[in-house]
């Protein structure tokens, strides 16, 4: 009598499949040895169980070799008669809600909506004609639009149908081109009546900055990686929109105030952070002097500005990004801009949702909307990518900056404004030389949340600040210190031969004093936002835009001191300094002029630095491990590029710069 297949069946020594007996399910496909048949009990039922599809596949990063424990048998007769007409009524509330879930909500949001429209005419009727009375009615027009447009989506559908059509059929080939053609010439007859009526006229001396534009524009040409193949649409309507939304917000007084007014709410809301400080790191503190009395001091936590006051509100912005994220309203905001990008400059759904994501959150983050894109991506997509997240910043950092003192709405002009700046630049720099996998359809493609509640997503959105504010606060600390020994070094070889005051930014204000001088920066200023940009791309924005609110701080310190009549004019520049005789006061690196702090805010608003390769390396290589060596390849060109999106950014607000007093 034979043996059955098994362990103590010597003639059963090599390979066999292993199979359930009861069902003859195979278990794997692969073949296995005795030592796998030997594995403990416990191991065996999860091997049976994942492969039966009862269990999740094991993870990377689960190092758990143990089975998932399963439900205990229920019988409801072993229970008594109330539990039992609690679980049938139980049941019979979620049959019912699962068959009318439909009906449910939108008897739900009816309710809401009339109590809302109720709550609006008594606001209204209450007190009108205040900010917050005008905000509430923007805020619910723009509501009522938008579930408008939602409730209507179907009826909408031929409409778009038609359009989508006629810009993507090649039966339509010929009327597109021609009406291209059309748009461009009208486009740069339009751009170059604005230039002539808004600057020309009003402020010739702003048109070094559009020298500037084109000198940037000749030199990414002529290094681009293959001139030949630049495909001039993009780089044209990338260009022509940054222009537009830079004269809606410079150059008319409802464009200004208007990102003014919303620059002042952001820094509102920021301020709610304040709260969770104070709760945490203290709001008062007493100091008793030596004479005994007390000194009691609110606010506390900002002695130690940085670190009590600064990072907190990264924290705050970073739960509420996550919160949008999983609510959907991130998306549907990333998922419209990027096709009015992808519209407007013919790139791919891809690159242009990732360049809208751009404008909201981290270089590192954006991409992962689109990590199905990632391994498939050409070259020049990959380039995009790179160059939208060096040429912007994250909405977690932004209101560290604010912070600082930098003004909001310049902040937030600069993120909108890059985006189709960066892909111009990209699309410039390295075109496109590869055909491209992603379909014009792809925009539903974004990945999901994965979070279970908007609970979850908030504790999710504060933990990731944590490694946020790590980042940021190792880097600053590791930055400054190195800068401070280079500086150290530099001027001990300048003592040497008789140079004083030789520093990494000395150096770096004469070898980028061109750049600063084609932005528009005033003459007299070029040094110091030479110095900025050079702090800024070889160590990080961060430590450039707390050099730069030290300058802005001595504006407002200087404008103080001016407005006392008894002080007026007395002063005098000690170097670089300015010292203000009256009061004895000295302010250090002088001060820089409005328009060159403006130029400075914007062409310093971007991640593009030496140490953001390291980090969009690592973040894109782990969504597409085989694109690695291509990445590598492209880092360094994105990270140049990344930089003159921000100073093209800086062009363009140079040349619309107005005096508002």
């Amino acid at each position: 009598m034979s043996k059955a297949p098994g362990k103590d069946n010597p003639a059963f020594a090599g390979e066999y499949p292993l199979n359930d007996m009861t069902s003859g399910h195979v278990l794997s496909d692969t073949q296995v040895t005795l030592q796998d048949v030997d594995m403990e009990p416990a191991r065996k039922q999860r091997h049976h169980n994942i492969n039966n599809g009862s269990l999740p596949q094991k993870e990377e990063d689960d190092d758990d070799e143990y089975p998932v424990p399963k439900p205990k048998p229920f019988n409801p007769d072993d229970h008594n008669a109330l539990a039992r007409g609690i679980m049938v009524a139980q049941t019979a509330i979620g049959n019912a809600y699962r068959t009318h879930k439909v009906i449910f909500w939108r008897c739900v949001g009816i309710v809401l909506l009339v109590a809302f429209l109720v709550y609006f005419g008594f606001a209204m009727a209450h007190e009108f004609g205040d900010e917050a009375s005008i905000r509430l009615l923007v805020c619910t027009i723009l509501g009522f639009c938008i579930l408008l447009l939602h409730l209507m989506r179907h009826q909408l559908e031929p409409i778009t149908a038609v359009v989508e059509d006629f810009l993507s059929s090649p039966n339509h080939t010929h009327t597109r081109r021609i009406i291209r053609w059309v748009l461009y010439v009208l486009s740069s007859v339009a751009t170059v009546t604005l230039i002539i009526v808004l600057v020309a006229l009003k402020n010739p001396e702003n048109l070094l900055s559009l020298a500037g534009l084109a000198g940037f524009i000749i030199i990414c040409f002529v290094t681009s990686y293959s001139p030949a193949q630049v495909d001039w649409h993009p780089v044209f309507w990338g260009f022509s929109l940054q222009f537009y939304f830079a004269c809606l917000i410079l150059k008319t007084d409802a464009g200004f105030e208007a990102f003014k007014w919303f620059g002042d709410r952001v820094t509102e809301f920021l301020t709610y952070s304040d709260a969770g400080a104070a709760f945490v790191f203290g709001d008062t503190v007493t100091l008793y002097t030596t004479a005994g009395s007390s000194i009691q001091i609110s606010g506390a936590y900002y002695i130690h500005f940085f670190a009590f006051k600064l990072m907190p509100v990264v924290t705050f912005f970073s739960t509420v990004i996550a919160v949008c994220y999983y609510l959907g309203v991130m998306q549907a905001i990333v998922r419209v801009i990027g096709r009015f990008l992808s519209f407007s400059l013919g790139t791919t759904p891809a690159e242009s949702l990732n360049a809208a994501g751009n404008i909201f959150v981290a270089m590192t983050a954006s991409p992962l909307m689109i990590r199905p894109f990632v391994p498939s991506m050409t070259r020049s997509e990959l380039h995009a990518v790179m160059t939208g997240g060096f040429a912007t910043i994250a909405g977690s950092v932004l209101g560290a900056y604010i912070g600082f003192g930098v003004p909001a709405d310049h902040l937030l002009s600069a993120s909108v404004m890059s985006a189709p700046a960066a892909l111009a630049i990209s699309k410039l720099t390295y075109p496109e030389i590869d055909e491209p996998i992603t379909q014009n359809t792809d925009y539903d493609k974004m990945e999901k949340t994965k979070e279970g509640n908007v609970i979850e997503a908030a504790c999710n959105g504060a933990i990731l600040s944590a490694k946020i504010i790590a980042f940021i606060i190792v880097n600053v600390i590791a930055f400054l210190s190195l800068l401070r020994f280079l500086n150290a070094t530099l001027v001990w070889f300048g003592d040497r031969v008789g140079k004083a005051d030789f520093t990494f930014e000395y150096i770096c204000s004469y070898l980028l004093y061109p750049i600063a001088i084609l932005m528009g920066t005033e003459p007299a200023d070029c040094r110091k936002v030479a110095e900025l940009v050079g702090v800024k791309t070889f160590t990080n924005e961060f430590v450039a835009y707390e050099k730069l609110a030290i300058l802005l701080k001595n504006r407002q310190v200087f404008e103080a001191y001016e407005k006392n009549s008894n002080y007026t004019g007395q002063w005098e520049y000690s170097g670089h300094d300015i010292n203000l005789t009256a009061t004895g006061q000295i302010l250090e690196k002088g001060l820089l002029s409005k328009r060159s702090e403006v130029i400075a805010t914007y062409a310093l608003c971007g991640f593009s630095n030496f140490g953001s390769m390291g980090i969009m390396l690592g973040g894109l290589a782990t969504m597409a491990p085989k694109r690695q060596p291509d990445m590598a390849k492209l880092v360094f060109r994105a990270m140049l590029a990344g930089n003159v999106a921000c100073f093209f950014t800086a062009c363009i607000a140079g040349l619309f710069y107005e005096s508002r007093d």
